[in-house]
């Protein structure tokens, strides 16, 4: 067979391919040209054939079928051949492939073999692929080596180890004897090596981290003889000595001296060294700055030492590249909690990041000043804040106003100034405000009693001049709603009132409703604040115009809302008025288990609230023998509970779910279900004013009632079960039982789980007969599991409305 090609005259070839076709073609036939030679034990042009196998792996062809020739060229005594062999092995095998056992033997040979270069190939592949059962195998060969007086043995020794402690932990301390002398060592190379072994076996076992930390006075020598030492050609870069081994003595450095006072303290000097005496001109001395940061950071240093860390950072933030920059930025953002006086210092240049082209660095920066926010400076930093939000790209819109929806709570000096920053934001980023801002905003605006006036009148003015911000639009509508006589007063004691008439008001609303802007859950938010006017204006015969015309209306839940109030006019009018009065101030409360965290603006106090829950209990089988003991006496009966399916088996929650859940359709109707209203405006028609029969850990069960026709002697009663708390109620079932006077009938539920933060109720039918027209008293059992504990509780019901039993 003709001699094959060279590497370079393949290379050279394939580099004027024109296409990828082309390139693939030039590939295919060399590939079988070298598989022809393979099959041939062509021992003279193994090697060659090996090496452009190698040059077509890098380029991303399949070169497997070379895996044994690779074997066959290390078993060779050239070293030429080894060296391809060697290579080859470390690209072309690893531990998914169980060729590479049978070069274990090659390698241990190789480790003893005479010539340092041959050793040193073997080192190599061992610390590039070797397996664990080769590293057992030659963990012995390496430990010898590693204590060899020859430098360019132990240092690939060093590194070789290090791979065989990942593979085998437990071979530690095998090596711990040869490590004692590897710091004495002069030359550079070895010292790297052996600061990167003790890195390793400190990372991985506190024994070994203990025993190295005696070493700490010696790394501090090399550290220091490597600064105060003179220039050094070998080792030079950009005017520092051997840059790299610094770094990894810091390394090291910040390992030994954590948590540890005594080693710390010995280290406390030489890091004020490095830090003062290091050029800052060139990428070298900041990559070794940056290290001395982070040793310093970790370890237990002086308050001094951990000033002048962060001022390091400060200086790096006024750097041109950009890389160091977002390095400034992400290790102040770690260190602010611990050392927030000192990074304050640098506040200015924190936000001047914020105007950065760099999106990484403006993120890092929005994050570091929010972090940076407190009482003091939250005038000035809400200011930049609201600057940057109005500028900034759309990506960073939602957690921008997030964070100063977050601070601003947290923080604000007055009221007033909460109201107007978030009104700021939502007139900046209303469409990128997140969906929770909405309800938190309307707590705020509620329990602000004396801003009532001054907030309806501010938006309204907004609502007037843009209507495509849907959050700004939900929070004016329902502020115009609770406070527009207010409005039409013109009571404004804060700046100076406008004149605006009832009509006005509501084109506004009426042009909400029929706006392409507006989205659904925002027209349900205009049509209950128009309803809402109907008790503050005197233009009710207009309203009625407005609410009777969505009543044929095709999104489902503004029709229910129409029809609703449409009722509210014929039927119920004189139950308007109160009804529809002004929301409560509503507690903002997030419940833990037995302890309420009540939040303030700035302030956060815990109020242990007692809550005892009994034991957790097992669900009995027969429960109409407990239920016999629920009132107390003899004359009870009991009712047995229907087995509950899996789905609910009433065609309301068949239709809950062909609509898609509707207790989720919107913000606003969780507001209003929570106040009470909108459960209220739900059993309008019943003719009996429901009631709240059990609100206690978080659970509250209200009734709404209604007569079953023909029979007048039956009351029907739904329960609605929802929950305030952070986790969903599981396994949820409710009992009752009645005097013997009256008969009892439970359907089945809606669901077994009564969703968390109020987002749905559970639904259930109960149905009293009561022949004798006697008072109805009940007691209730409530049984549900909670964050995997099982509750149980029991309550009397006797103040029912006489209309439910006369």
């Amino acid at each position: 067979m003709p001699a094959p090609i060279r590497l370079r005259e393949l290379i050279r070839t394939i580099r004027t391919a024109r296409t990828q076709a082309e390139e693939r073609e030039m590939i295919q036939k060399e590939c079988a040209a070298i598989r022809s030679s393979f099959r041939e034990e062509d021992n003279t042009y193994r090697c060659r054939n090996v090496a452009k196998l190698l040059y077509m792996h890098m380029l991303g062809y399949p070169a497997h079928f070379g895996q044994l020739e690779c074997l066959k060229l290390i078993a060779s005594q050239k070293f030429t051949d080894k060296r391809i062999g060697y290579l080859g092995a470390m690209l072309l095998l690893d531990e998914r492939q169980d060729v590479h056992l049978l070069m274990t033997n090659c390698i241990k040979n190789d480790l003893n073999h005479s010539t340092q270069y041959v050793q040193g190939l073997a080192l190599c592949t061992l610390g590039c692929m070797g397996s664990s059962e080769m590293c057992r195998d030659l963990a012995g060969e390496v430990e010898k080596l590693l204590k060899t007086s020859n430098s360019y043995l132990r240092k690939k020794a060093a590194l070789c180890a290090v791979h065989v402690i990942r593979k085998v932990p437990e071979l530690m301390e095998m090596f711990l004897p040869a490590t004692k002398n590897l710091l004495s060592e002069k030359n550079h190379g070895v010292l790297h090596t052996s600061v990167v072994l003790l890195t390793e076996m400190c990372e991985r076992s506190p024994d070994m981290l203990a025993h190295f930390r005696k070493l700490v006075p010696q790394l501090v020598r090399i550290l220091k003889n490597l600064i105060m030492s003179g220039y050094s050609p070998e080792h030079d870069v950009s005017g520092i000595s051997d840059p790299f081994l610094q770094v990894r003595i810091l390394r090291l450095l910040r390992i030994l001296g954590k948590s540890d006072d005594d080693s710390s303290e010995a280290m406390n000097d030489i890091l004020a060294q490095v830090a003062t005496n290091t050029e800052t001109s060139k990428n070298v001395g900041n990559a070794i700055l940056y290290e001395t940061v982070l040793t310093i950071m970790d370890i237990k240093s002086e308050s001094g030492l951990r000033v002048l860390a962060i001022n390091i950072l400060g200086r790096f933030l006024l750097n041109n590249d950009k890389n160091i920059r977002y390095v400034a930025l992400t290790s102040l953002l770690k260190t602010v909690q611990t050392d927030h006086n000192a990074v304050q210092r640098h506040r200015s240049t924190i936000v001047d990041c914020l105007k950065d082209l760099d999106v990484s660095i403006k993120r890092r920066a929005m994050e570091l000043s929010f972090a940076l926010v407190n009482g003091n400076n939250i005038r000035g930093m809400m200011k930049e804040l609201l600057y940057f939000l109005d500028s900034c790209d759309p990506e960073f819109k939602a957690d921008c106003a997030s964070g100063v929806f977050l601070a601003a709570e947290k923080y604000a000096p007055s009221k007033r100034w909460h109201i107007d920053t978030i009104m700021r934001v939502l007139t900046t980023a209303g469409s990128y405000v997140r969906d929770d801002s909405v309800p938190n905003l309307i707590q705020l605006i509620t329990n602000s009693v004396e801003m009532h006036a001054y907030t309806v009148q501010r938006l309204y003015k907004a609502l007037l001049d843009d209507i495509s911000q849907q959050p700004l639009v939900q929070v004016a509508s329902w502020c115009i709603g609770e406070y527009g006589d207010l409005l039409v007063s013109g009571q404004c004691e804060e700046e100076e009132p406008i004149q605006v008439t009832e009509d006005e008001v509501l084109d506004v609303l009426e042009g909400l409703l029929v706006s392409n802007l507006s989205t659904p859950v925002t027209r349900g938010y205009a049509l209950t604040a128009i309803m809402k006017l109907s008790t503050r204006f005197s233009s009710v015969n207009r309203i009625k115009k407005v609410v009777s015309i969505y009543g044929s209306s095709i999104d489902v839940e503004l029709q229910q809302r129409a029809v609703e109030y449409n009722a509210l006019f014929k039927k119920y009018d004189h139950m308007r008025p109160a009804l529809l009065e002004r929301m409560p101030i509503m507690e903002k409360t997030a419940t833990n288990g037995p302890t309420e965290i009540v939040q303030t603006n700035g302030e956060t106090e815990p109020s242990v609230v007692e809550s005892k829950h009994p034991p957790p209990v097992t669900q009995p089988t027969n429960q109409a023998n407990d239920l016999l003991d629920l009132l107390g006496g003899n004359d009870v009966v009991p009712v047995i509970q229907t087995t509950m399916p899996t789905k609910p088996a009433s065609a309301g929650g068949e239709l809950l779910d062909l609509l898609g859940d509707l207790s989720l359709s919107g913000r606003v109707l969780s507001l209003i279900s929570q106040s009470f209203n909108y459960l209220l405006l739900l059993t309008l028609c019943l003719g009996i004013p429901p009631m709240t029969a059990y609100n206690k850990n978080g659970l509250k069960i209200d009734f709404t009632f209604e007569r079953a026709n023909p029979n007048p002697n039956i009351a029907v009663i739904t329960i609605h079960a929802s929950n305030s708390t952070e986790a969903d109620m599981t396994d949820f079932v409710f009992q009752a039982a009645v005097p013997k006077t009256f008969q009892l009938q439970l359907l089945s539920p809606s669901s077994n789980v009564v969703p968390a933060l109020n987002q749905g109720t559970v639904t259930q039918v109960i149905r009293v007969l009561n022949p004798q027209k006697q008072q109805l008293r009940m007691r209730i059992k409530l049984t549900y599991t909670l964050k995997g504990s099982a509750v149980q509780d029991l309550a009397e019901v006797n103040n029912f409305p006489p209309q439910s039993w006369q």
